[in-house]
């Protein structure tokens, strides 16, 4: 079964028996549905149940010409409800099966971001007669799946500090983007940067913990390309409760950068209390709906 189900709530399902009955529950009451026909008389269908506001599964099949469903697989989502992205997005297609993944580089994260597509039956309608080179700028609605977790207490800022990383990281993220156009005085301006930074670090760590000095990061983790360790302040926060097991989910919104995603971990994965202004530190199956517009 997939490893990240317990962040929908369904962490107490142990048997593939059990599960069995929830994807029948999905197929027989969708809280929504998609479907494309394909060159072999079959259409792909998306069916997907939220048990909670906020997270539930979605299960993918397809109908033959004579009217059989054969599953092709599924997956627990997480919902996201604000746009954290707008840039050039690439789209590949898993060597597996009809399975999206998105490719973007953003300034504010620092590394090329590879998340899961939620919504891949648009993608196949989008890009039906050209999917060989599927390119194109559009918005992206990020979301996340985390088992664990723990809430950190926040580093101590007056108002000026705040201001002024936040105005630090608008030079920074103007730099990165003229960087990226091949702007040599903007690479060397970011490498010295980088280099200062190394060394503050590097004298700071000698008396202070780590967590005390670095704020926020987004890293990959592990071998697996959608997978992140991430640790980023909580802007908002609410409790939602699985409605076919009980289990209680947390919903984070977290701010990373001015980029904005939320996060579904389950309440006994989660160490400590959420709140507001303080951060999230775990791994996290990114996830990401693409509007076209």
């Amino acid at each position: 079964m997939h490893q990240y189900l317990g962040a929908a709530g369904f962490s107490s399902i142990s048997s593939k028996k059990e599960f069995m009955d929830i994807i029948k529950t999905v197929i027989l009451e969708p809280s929504d549905k998609n479907y494309i026909e394909t060159e072999n008389d079959s259409v792909i269908c998306e069916y997907v149940k939220y048990f909670t506001p906020t997270t539930g599964i979605v299960v993918r099949g397809e109908f033959d010409k004579d009217n059989d469903l054969s599953l092709d697989f599924y997956y627990p989502v997480c919902k996201a409800y604000n746009v954290s992205i707008n840039e050039n997005l690439g789209i590949e297609r898993y060597a597996a099966n009809e399975f999206f993944a998105g490719v973007c580089d953003d300034p504010r994260i620092g590394v090329t971001l590879i998340f899961d597509i939620q919504n891949s039956v648009d993608v196949m309608k989008r890009f039906a007669d050209n999917t060989d080179d599927m390119e194109e700028k559009a918005s992206v609605n990020l979301s996340g799946l985390s088992i664990n977790g723990m809430v950190m207490l926040p580093i101590k800022k007056d108002s000026n500090e705040k201001a002024k990383n936040e105005k630090n990281t608008t030079n920074r993220n103007k730099l990165l983007m003229a960087a990226r156009n091949g702007d040599e005085n903007a690479i060397e301006s970011l490498t010295l940067e980088d280099i200062d930074t190394y060394t503050q670090i590097s004298k700071k760590i000698r008396s202070e913990d780590i967590y005390s000095i670095v704020d926020s990061y987004f890293m990959p983790y592990g071998v697996e390309c959608d997978q992140y360790s991430i640790m980023s302040e909580i802007v908002e926060y609410s409790v939602e409760k699985n409605t076919y097991t009980d289990e209680e989910i947390y919903i984070l919104t977290l701010d990373y950068n001015g980029m904005a995603m939320n996060i579904s971990i389950n309440k006994k994965d989660l160490l400590g209390e959420p709140m507001v202004g303080r951060r999230f530190k775990g791994t996290v199956l990114m996830q990401g709906k693409v509007d076209f517009g």
